[in-house]
């Protein structure tokens, strides 16, 4: 009997260390912007924090032919948009957040609209310090703006996009 029960620990062991980087990473609000026909590309935004020092190094969706973990930033007056090539560096314990106007995944070639109120499947390649990979798997919901801000939109009444 003492033998089969360190066997289960072992087999349990080891399925919680195949799986444990995931849990070292933490998403929270994921949202992407809802498109319209024609409309081939879209930003997805959330929330990344890391328990030990990370990247996000990839970003795959069906919904998109190409995925890209993308940097704007102000260069004299002019917003640029550009890939990170080596991913986007998650300092241990520190909330990285992708938002319009800096990081963000670009969801692009897209094989149909977003429709608001959807979710569309997301999947983050990280890579830990050891160089280790794993995925994470996203249900992202697909929205106007960010979730937060849609608390503060019914509040505030003079936005000019209600339909009456």
């Amino acid at each position: 009997m003492k033998l089969s029960k360190h066997l289960i620990t072992a087999a349990l062991t080891t399925v919680c260390a195949v799986s444990a980087f995931a849990q070292n990473v933490t998403v929270t609000d994921a949202w992407a912007r809802a498109t319209v026909q024609g409309q081939k590309a879209t930003g997805a935004f959330m929330k990344i924090t890391a328990k030990d020092n990370a990247k996000l190094v990839g970003v795959s969706s069906p919904v998109a032919g190409v995925a890209e973990i993308h940097e704007m930033k102000m260069e004299k007056d002019i917003m640029k948009m550009a890939a990170l090539p080596n991913g986007l560096d998650l300092p241990a314990g520190k909330a990285v957040e992708l938002k319009p106007g800096g990081y963000h995944v670009m969801l692009m070639d897209l094989k149909a609209p977003l429709a608001k109120d959807t979710t569309v499947p997301v999947t983050l390649t990280f890579q830990d310090a050891k160089g280790v990979k794993s995925n994470v798997e996203l249900k992202v919901k697909v929205g106007m703006q960010a979730p937060m801000m849609q608390q503060q939109k019914q509040m505030d009444h003079n936005h000019g996009d209600h339909k009456h």
